[in-house]
């Protein structure tokens, strides 16, 4: 396992071997091809946004060939038909850029940060899921209202 070094290698794979990793990106970009949006951490979306617009740009080509090496890479007949038919259609008249990252917070289990990876204009919806970065005006809590009799007791004992 461990017998090659790295030297000038900047790949990412997430400590997995390469088929695994594959399988891993394949798998990711068919959920969000079926559902327009996921949620999972930061760093595998940041990667998957690479894979996930390399498939659109295949969409958008929309030739035989490109049908066979996106089924090669996604292995799912379904969502192949669906990125080639419907999603990469969409996409005609734009240069890239198919995909948004919103980072959403911590997971709270192991404080890995979240985010949502979404095709753009499909979901537009999500950006109101995810937290806002404005922030509330601190306000002073409102006093509790004190009967008057109470309060004459009390400036009756003190004086």
């Amino acid at each position: 396992m461990g017998r090659f070094m790295r030297h000038n290698r900047d790949d990412k794979r997430f400590s997995r071997p390469l088929g695994h990793f594959r399988c891993l990106m394949a798998n990711l970009t068919n959920s969000l091809f079926e559902s327009g949006r996921i949620k999972t951490t930061v760093p595998k979306a940041k990667e998957l946004r690479y894979y996930a617009e390399r498939m659109i740009t295949l969409g958008k080509a929309g030739d035989v060939a490109s049908r066979r090496r996106a089924m090669a890479f996604m292995r799912n007949k379904e969502t192949v038909t669906k990125l080639f038919d419907e999603i990469a259609p969409k996409y005609k008249e734009r240069n890239g850029g198919y995909t948004r990252i919103l980072k959403i917070g911590y997971r709270p289990g192991d404080s890995a940060p979240v985010s949502i990876i979404e095709l753009v204009g499909e979901a537009d919806s999500a950006v109101s899921e995810a937290p806002s970065k404005a922030k509330k005006k601190k306000t002073a809590p409102a006093k509790k209202a004190v009967p008057a009799e109470a309060s004459a007791k009390k400036k009756a004992a003190t004086a």
